[in-house]
């Protein structure tokens, strides 16, 4: 007998070059793993199970993946919008006052609200993911996670812009032991739902002694780097006055350039930068709804697919981008590119919905357990209710509406159960682990007393 036995769905198996689109299908999970995926009739006569789900009007379809968020910044979810400079004038006081808990606090917020709009994977990288990761482990989502690792002065809200900031060393090497003791304590824990990799914040925030060094650890641990690339105007400007050099070529004047390296925004790569990316075998990750916001911007993440390069979506950090909902990501990668290129027919629903599921999968490593339906992966996958006012009509024939309805028409609130890792963590919106009002209280406290003491600090 096994675990669980959903039917009669709308099912998206994401194999194959579609979406593996099955009418009145079913999957069949025992334990933490895919058994079988089929037709309802068939896998009703095959299988008895200890717990039956009936999806009639509902889509089944792997969980979501956020390739780059910063849950730890959940706390000042829009500080940052609607000016220039936002790291430094909009970020800055907060992250230099946040203290440990309060991160942990805000990122705890940002991880319930993306497991209850769909996300069941978090490429997380942030500090003191030591604290952070806890929140992972106990919600029961599966997660990637890098600490984040900078040389970055303590006071760099005080820097002028454009001023070239220093380089400390010493935290620089506090955090990279950091980083090394999360790899040591974390990864492979939960049943193997959390992964760690390194995290490098960008070419201009750390020293060429360091990068090489967490270079050299990535190919020891075998693993990958998650790491910003080209993110702006400020890394371009920091990296020409600090190494003559843009970040693209340095990276590959040092061996960064090859597929360990997870390139996150490329908000300043030119077309020739991207082309070389794609080709050294680096992923991509596109966070269209912050760039956006933040910089007015839409990433080259067409032409680095066009080049052969695999990309993901993320959702990146509240401040910048207000939410942590990937369906919000996948309808701004659609639109802004679709507007960018003055073309409807480039980003289409279909393609993006592999970037948030299979081709996601593929760019951060995991594609092996995750990111399709099929049999012998985990049992990460989502139930969307396609009943919900916004969602409805389906229409099958003589057009499939169900995809274009998911991307450009979701909110993320239609997600009533995911099951991760085999388990049930959300059934009918309800998030069985942790008690949503207290997540909620916890975090607008928290965010109080973070304000209270950056007012008084001005």
């Amino acid at each position: 007998m096994i675990s669980l036995l959903i039917k009669n769905a709308y099912l998206l198996t994401m194999q194959g070059k579609g979406s593996g689109f099955i009418k009145k299908g079913a999957i069949a999970v025992h334990g933490d793993r895919i058994v079988d995926v089929g037709i309802s009739e068939e896998l009703e006569a095959k299988w008895e199970a200890r717990k039956i789900i009936d999806a009639t009007g509902k889509v089944v379809m792997p969980g979501l993946i956020d390739a780059h968020i910063h849950t730890g910044m959940g706390l000042y979810r829009g500080v940052a919008q609607d000016i220039k400079d936002w790291l430094q004038k909009g970020v800055g006081p907060y992250f230099n006052h946040i203290t440990g808990e309060e991160a942990a606090a805000g990122s705890m917020l940002n991880i319930l609200e993306g497991a209850k709009s769909g996300t069941t994977t978090f490429c997380d990288y942030d500090y003191p993911m030591t604290r952070i990761v806890e929140n992972h482990h106990r919600i029961g989502v599966r997660a990637r996670i890098a600490s984040t690792v900078n040389e970055l002065p303590a006071d760099l809200h005080r820097i002028k812009v454009g001023e070239v900031y220093p380089l400390d060393e010493s935290s620089g090497r506090k955090k990279l032991k950091e980083a090394q003791k999360l790899m040591e304590e974390w990864h492979g824990k939960g049943n193997g739902r959390i992964t760690c990799i390194l995290g490098p914040q960008g070419a201009d925030m750390l020293s060429q002694t360091l990068l090489l060094e967490m270079k050299e650890l990535a190919e020891t641990y075998d693993t990958k780097i998650h790491m910003h690339v080209a993110q702006g105007d400020r890394e371009t400007d920091q990296m020409m006055k600090r190494f003559g050099m843009r970040t693209i070529d340095y990276l590959e004047s040092i061996g960064y350039l090859n597929e360990r390296l997870m390139a996150v925004h490329l908000t300043d790569a030119s077309r020739d930068e991207v082309q070389l990316l794609a080709e050294k075998g680096a992923s991509m990750t596109h966070c269209p709804g912050s760039i956006g916001l933040i910089d007015g911007v839409v990433p080259p993440v067409m032409e680095f697919m066009k080049a052969g390069g695999l990309a993901a979506l993320g959702s990146d950090q509240a401040p910048g981008n207000n939410c942590s909902n990937m369906f919000n990501e996948m309808k701004s990668a659609a639109v802004f590119n679709k507007i960018k290129a003055q073309d409807p027919t480039v980003m289409p629903a279909e393609k993006v919905l592999r970037l948030a599921t299979i081709e996601g999968a593929k760019a951060i490593g995991l594609d092996h357990e995750i990111g399709s339906l099929e049999k012998g992966k985990k049992a990460d996958l989502i139930i969307v209710n396609m009943m919900e006012p916004g969602l409805s009509p389906v229409i099958l024939e003589p057009v499939n509406n169900i995809i274009p309805n998911l991307v450009y028409a979701a909110r993320g609130h239609e997600v009533e159960t995911s099951i991760i890792d085999g388990s049930v963590v959300m059934e009918n919106r309800n998030v069985r682990t942790v008690n949503e009002e207290e997540v909620v209280q916890n975090a607008q406290e928290s965010a109080e007393n973070l304000s209270e003491r950056i007012k008084k600090s001005c």
